[in-house]
């Protein structure tokens, strides 16, 4: 029963992803509608309780649905431009599953050791990814600061803070809208490699900056 109720409830979310004439709004809706009933009701059956399964895939689909992302074709460029921009400087460029324009700026890129001063290597990328921004006025920005566990979580803390806001503090003076940007700070807590190693505790050194582009309201 569990298992059939995650198969309709998916099998429509890919049924309505491929019919024609969709616009790109509705097909990532239901794309995350389906991954999220999935998810939803796989809660629900662990609990070995068939209307928890239930439950969970119709609160899962909806999650989903609300979660998703578009990607424009001024996404897609965006993601070429910053390809371009960030070429030798370390930053990773990428598209996430949720449709996320996704930069990483390792430390070493963006900041000096424990501080939160934005580097000019950084301030030549965030010069262009603002003008993107600028451009996409349905676009939501998420700024999270991480470090290594060297340290202890008095100095972690607000320093991955205090690097996302430097971040967010940047976009803004060039024109990005303060109110689109949220950020968090991790600390230590999200590491990426192993802290052990020099290079592990380098990797963990970073800012992630999300950008996602909402449905135009109509």
């Amino acid at each position: 029963m569990q298992s059939k109720l995650v198969l309709s409830t998916v099998a429509i979310a890919v049924a309505l992803t491929g019919c024609a004439g969709m616009s790109d709004t509705q097909r990532n809706t239901g794309i995350g509608a389906g991954v999220g009933a999935l998810g939803g009701a796989a809660i629900g059956a662990a609990t070995g309780n068939s209307r928890s399964a239930a439950t969970g895939a119709a609160i899962g689909a909806g999650v989903g649905a609300l979660g998703g992302y578009l990607w424009s074709q001024r996404m897609e460029a965006q993601k070429r431009q910053m390809e371009q921009a960030t070429q030798g400087t370390g930053i990773q460029v990428s598209q996430t599953a949720n449709n996320e324009l996704k930069l990483a700026i390792p430390s070493d890129a963006g900041f000096d050791t424990g501080r939160a001063n934005i580097k000019p290597q950084l301030a030549g990328v965030l010069d262009q990814f603002s003008g993107g921004l600028r451009n996409n006025p349905n676009a939501e920005v998420r700024i999270i600061g991480h470090t290594d566990s060297t340290g202890s979580d008095a100095v972690n803390n607000p320093l991955s803070v205090e690097r996302a806001a430097s971040t967010r503090d940047y976009l803004v003076s060039r024109g990005v809208r303060a109110q689109a940007i949220q950020i968090d700070g991790r600390g230590s807590r999200e590491p990426v490699a192993n802290n052990n190693t020099d290079s592990g505790r380098a990797q963990n050194r970073r800012v992630e900056v999300y950008v996602g582009e909402r449905p135009a309201q109509g």
